[in-house]
């Protein structure tokens, strides 16, 4: 045999390899935990529908997009670009990235909330951390990151695999453990536990819940490169996800079950889904008569994979913005980079928007009501950003004799064009549904604070993907390259600065007008920025 024959032997990637990379990405122990605190033991019920009708297609129509846009790497802005346009392309990189704020701000949280598990063993930080400081340690936890990602990427992203890997190996100890633990006698705390307790009520709470369900298993586009990577992918990646469904379902079911051992479904602690994932690897330990030892290896797992997560989530989602979306749109103060090749300006964003989005809900009555508030944005912006996914599957096939692909999902068009709608529509809903704010009362005045900032970071993720284009253009105009000069720049930021504070200050005070003052601070800002942004002193003529 050739060494060439050998070489491409090795470079294929195998079904179950692809499949294990696939179910990291995927699904992970909070998931569970996360929308067990949504819909208690009916979950179960709603994880094997999702399964069937969400997962399986959504996974093997990213396959096909991966299939047939294999020469520009499969990404997903990539997918957009190829059938609607450099603009769309541009905006779906920008929203996939607008979408990734709330997430590693919630990866930090995590960071924060772990390492108070990991040295205090106990849920103390809760309870002695204002909310305040714990916006202060996240932000501390970003800086740090940002300056050593640099130095760590390549390693970190090792790490952050070996993570995944130990994260799952937890999940899995956690099942085998509390089914062990029931064959002994245990004690079960869901009573009844029988059929009517594992079925929906489907009602408005129950939709509003499905947004994170779909943030929980979404993820799956990020190996769509690989798919033609394997040696038969006609046959191979249907293998592949049949096997990630079957991990999936045993993940989601039996771990479910098992939290129902754990956690009485009918009565769940307010803050589980902040710190659910150490009460039940804590009650493990209880039953085994080990102490604390299952949580401390657990709480030690979650902050070595988080933490090496973030730094590779901070590094690659800035590179993939400045990359992907090249100069037509993307202003040249972001596309800069240091003597390293770091697009630092990228990351200072990256920065101020985490540190606004903090903002946001630093006014929330405690730490758990911000975990949960930012957890529950991530079921909004996540979703959202996968509409695009299933709008690039419907155009390719709509247009599929421009776009023939190795691995075909549904050879029938009319049904494939189906399928893709009903991913679409069922996706788009739960987006809209779960702007709606969880776990607190409704109506209450929580409530409408959580769902206008909601509506806050929504409008300015998704703005300013909107008005960077513009910037762009000014720079494009301007004799000396630049959108704006050093005194508008400095004057714009200073008018954002005093309204954000005077915002963030009002939100927290007991004045009966506050939001009707923080309306009007709003608009005296806009109004000032578009005043002092407006003349283009060096415009070409």
């Amino acid at each position: 045999m050739s060494d060439l024959s050998k070489t491409t032997k090795k470079s294929y990637i195998s079904w179950p390899v692809l499949a294990l990379m696939d179910f990291v990405t995927v699904i992970g122990f909070d998931d569970l935990i996360y929308n067990f605190q949504n819909q208690g033991l009916s979950v179960i019920t709603s994880w094997i529908i999702m399964l069937f009708f969400y997962v399986i297609p959504y996974s093997l129509m990213v396959g096909h997009l991966g299939s047939a846009f294999s020469n520009e790497g499969g990404g997903l802005s990539s997918w957009v670009r190829g059938t609607s346009g450099e603009f769309l392309g541009y905006f779906t990189a920008w929203t996939y990235w607008a979408a990734s704020i709330p997430y590693v701000v919630d990866t930090a949280n995590s960071i924060v909330v772990g390492l108070g598990w990991a040295f205090n063993g106990n849920d103390h930080l809760e309870h002695t951390l204002s909310n305040s400081m714990f916006a202060l340690l996240s932000l501390i936890v970003f800086v740090v990151f940002i300056a050593i990602q640099s130095r760590f990427k390549h390693s970190m992203e090792i790490l952050s695999t070996i993570g995944g890997i130990a994260m799952f190996g937890m999940t899995v100890l956690f099942v085998i453990m509390t089914i062990t633990a029931i064959a002994m006698g245990g004690h079960i705390a869901t009573q009844p536990m029988n059929l009517h307790a594992i079925l929906p009520k489907f009602n408005f709470k129950y939709f509003a819940t499905v947004g994170m369900l779909i943030y929980a298993m979404n993820g799956a586009e990020l190996v769509a490169p690989f798919v033609t990577r394997m040696k038969k992918p006609k046959t191979d990646f249907p293998k592949a996800m049949i096997m990630l469904a079957v991990m999936t379902a045993f993940l989601t079911i039996f771990g479910s079950f098992s939290l129902g051992v754990f956690f009485n479904a009918h009565h769940l602690p307010n803050d589980l889904k902040m710190n659910g994932s150490y009460y039940a690897f804590q009650a493990l330990g209880r039953h085994y008569h080990v102490g604390n030892l299952f949580m401390y290896c657990f709480a030690w797992t979650e902050v070595f994979y988080l933490a090496a997560l973030l730094a590779v989530l901070l590094d690659a989602m800035t590179r993939m913005l400045i990359s992907d979306t090249g100069t037509k749109y993307m202003p040249k103060f972001l596309r800069k980079t240091n003597a390293a090749g770091l697009p630092i300006n990228g990351y200072i964003l990256t920065c101020v928007l985490s540190a606004f989005i903090i903002g946001l809900g630093i006014f929330l009555p405690d730490m758990n009501d911000i975990f949960n508030w930012l957890l529950n944005l991530n079921g909004i912006v996540s979703p959202g950003v996968t509409c695009w996914i299933f709008f690039a599957f419907i155009m390719v096939r709509l247009k599929q004799n421009q776009f023939p692909s190795t691995y075909v999902y549904i050879k029938n068009r009319k049904f494939a064009l189906v399928v893709g709608w009903w991913m679409l529509i069922v996706t788009a809903i739960a987006t809209i549904l779960g702007i709606a704010p969880q776990d607190v009362t409704t109506f209450s005045g929580t409530w409408w604070y959580e769902l206008t900032i909601n509506l806050i970071a929504i409008i300015v993720l998704v703005g300013l993907g909107i008005i960077l284009p513009y910037i762009t253009r000014r720079e494009q105009r301007s004799t000396t390259g630049v959108a704006f000069t050093k005194l508008q720049w400095l004057s714009m930021v200073g008018v954002l600065l005093v309204a954000l504070i005077s915002a963030f200050y009002l939100g927290g005070t007991h004045l009966t007008s506050r939001w009707w003052l923080i309306g009007i601070i709003t608009g005296l800002a806009a109004v000032l920025l578009i005043i002092i942004g407006k003349p283009e002193h060096d415009r070409q003529n």
